[in-house]
């Protein structure tokens, strides 16, 4: 069995230098003043724009990402329906073939120091799922069937696209501190990057967030 971490890999995003243009372009169109734009207008028209509510403009830009997480962070996600989503499938997913080392890999609770007694008793019922899942299949299972006993921390990748609007009602909701502390554990330094990489459309809810984030590098996140 192997005991990974949660990660992110960014897959596809707008061009910095391209991203304030293309969304202006589409926002004066309902105003027809289109010969106001100029090669520096963008950043001032976005950044006005999230601040008078006028998000559908920023939905004309998207960003694809992919997830590896457990299956029970999976399910939160997928509750965003204003996005589209590619799963690893534990119907056709095989674990116990070589190709997957013949075992299951599991996310790590971040939640739980290890060695601690609760890290103890979830380690021994992942191991456990593990051994009753590979008997199943040497026992002639499928694949589909035998992942019955399979955890939810199981370990799975999800491909995650969306437009901007929508990503930051994902970010608005799962960075917040009620949010489960494995979304956040994405979710956060996601965000970060975000604010990084796009100008202007993420900065707000990077301040709204940055202790959260801040404390989650020192940490050692991501």
């Amino acid at each position: 069995m192997r005991i990974v971490a949660a990660s992110f890999q960014i897959m596809a995003l707008p061009d910095p230098e391209s991203v304030l243009a293309h969304i202006e372009a589409a926002g004066r169109t309902c105003y027809k003043s289109e010969d106001k734009m100029t090669p520096d207008s963008g950043r001032e028209f976005v950044a006005r724009i999230l601040r008078s509510g006028h998000e559908s403009v920023i939905e004309h830009a998207s960003a694809t990402v992919r997830f590896v997480c457990d299956r029970g962070v999976t399910h939160e996600l997928v509750r965003h329906r204003l996005a589209s989503y590619s799963q690893e499938s534990t119907r056709y997913a095989n674990y116990s073939k070589d190709r997957f080392g013949s075992e299951i890999t599991v996310i790590r609770p971040l939640f739980w120091a290890e060695g601690s007694p609760q890290y103890v008793l979830w380690e021994r019922a992942m191991r456990e799922a593990e051994a009753a899942y590979l008997e199943l299949m040497a026992a002639g299972a499928k694949a589909q069937e035998a992942r019955a006993v399979l955890p939810n921390s199981l370990k799975t990748e999800i491909v995650m696209t969306a437009n901007l609007r929508e990503w930051r009602h994902v970010m608005r909701l799962r960075c917040a501190g009620a949010a489960h502390p494995q979304i956040r554990e994405i979710m956060l330094p996601l965000l970060d990057e975000f604010s990084r990489r796009i100008p202007v459309v993420f900065d707000d809810l990077r301040a709204q967030f940055a202790e959260d984030i801040a404390a989650f590098a020192a940490r050692g996140g991501q």
